[in-house]
C-alpha cells in the first residue's frame, strides 16, 4: 500500500497528524438526525381537520367589513370605512381602509355606532352586525363578510431571514412560515421550536418538536394572527459564538504549523 513506501518516520508522524486532523472535522460535524424534520415519521394519513383555527379578534387589530343585501343603494352607508394609518418601529408607515379595534375592544360603523370586537371570532362578529341591522330593519337579508387586514405571524431565532408574514388569506401553518423565513440553519434545535400566542390578554407559550410527526396532528401546527416563532440556537453554535474569538487564532496558527512541518518531512 502507499503509506507502507513512505520511510517510517514520515509516515508515523504524517499519520499523527492526519487523525489529529480528522479529529477536528469529525469534531465539526453535526448529527444528520438533529436537522430532518420529521425524522421518525413513516408514511401515513392524517385527517386536515382544523379545530379552534379560528382567531380572536384583538385590540389594534384592523378588519374589513363589508355589509350588502339585495338593496345595493341601502347597503352603501355601511360600506364608508375610514383610512387608518398603521406603523411599527423599524417598518414603513402604512396605510389601508377598515376599522381598527380601539383600545376598549370596539369599532365605530357608521349608523351601527359602537360595536363590541374584541373578544369575539369572525364569525361571531358577523352574526354581532347582522343582529343589529335587523334588529333596527335598516336592511332586509343582509350579507356581513368580516376579514382580517394586518393578518401576521413573526418568525425569529435562528432561521435564514427573520421577518414579519403578512398572511393575506389567513390561514398559514408552521412549515411554511418557517419556508418564508428561509427555512432553519443546522444549528437551530428543531426538537424545541416555541411557539409565543396571546388569546384573551393571556399571554400562551408552547415548546414544539419539530422532530416528531406528532407535529402534523399538533393544534399549534396551524399559526393563528400575531403568533410568533422563536427557533432556538443548539448548544454547538452557542458554544462556537462564545470560543470562537479565543480557539480561532490558536487553531490557526497550531494548523500552519502543522503544514511547514509536514511539507518539511516529506521533502
Amino acid at each position: 500500500m502507499f503509506y507502507q513506501k513512505l520511510p517510517a518516520r514520515l509516515s508515523n508522524r504524517t499519520w499523527l497528524w492526519v487523525v489529529l486532523l480528522a479529529g477536528i472535522i469529525g469534531a465539526s460535524c453535526t448529527n444528520t438526525k438533529k436537522v430532518v424534520y420529521f425524522s421518525g415519521i413513516t408514511e401515513t394519513e392524517i385527517n386536515n381537520a382544523i379545530d379552534n383555527l379560528e382567531p380572536v379578534i384583538q385590540k389594534n387589530d384592523l378588519l374589513s367589513i363589508t355589509v350588502s343585501s339585495p338593496n345595493a343603494t341601502a347597503s352603501q352607508p355601511f360600506n364608508t370605512a375610514v383610512t387608518v394609518s398603521t406603523q411599527a418601529i423599524g417598518y414603513t408607515s402604512t396605510q389601508a381602509t377598515g376599522y381598527l379595534v380601539d383600545q376598549d375592544g370596539f369599532i365605530d360603523m357608521p349608523m351601527l355606532g359602537r360595536i363590541k370586537a374584541a373578544g369575539l371570532t369572525k364569525k361571531g362578529l358577523k352574526e354581532s352586525i347582522t343582529k343589529v341591522i335587523t334588529d333596527n330593519k335598516y336592511l332586509l337579508y343582509p350579507v356581513v363578510t368580516v376579514r382580517y387586514l394586518n393578518f401576521k405571524v413573526t418568525v425569529l431565532g435562528e432561521v435564514a431571514k427573520p421577518m414579519v408574514i403578512n398572511v393575506p388569506d389567513e390561514k398559514i401553518n408552521i412549515l411554511e412560515a418557517l419556508g418564508f423565513a428561509g427555512d432553519m440553519t443546522v444549528y437551530a434545535r428543531r426538537d424545541n421550536v416555541t411557539l409565543i400566542r396571546e388569546e384573551k390578554g393571556t399571554r400562551i407559550v408552547k415548546r414544539l418538536d419539530l422532530n416528531s410527526g406528532n407535529l402534523l396532528t399538533s393544534p399549534y401546527y396551524y399559526l393563528k394572527s400575531n403568533d410568533i416563532l422563536y427557533v432556538e440556537p443548539n448548544k454547538q453554535k452557542v458554544a462556537t459564538a462564545g470560543n470562537t474569538r479565543i480557539w480561532l487564532p490558536a487553531i490557526l496558527s497550531a494548523l500552519s504549523l502543522a503544514v511547514v512541518i509536514i511539507d518539511r518531512l516529506t521533502r
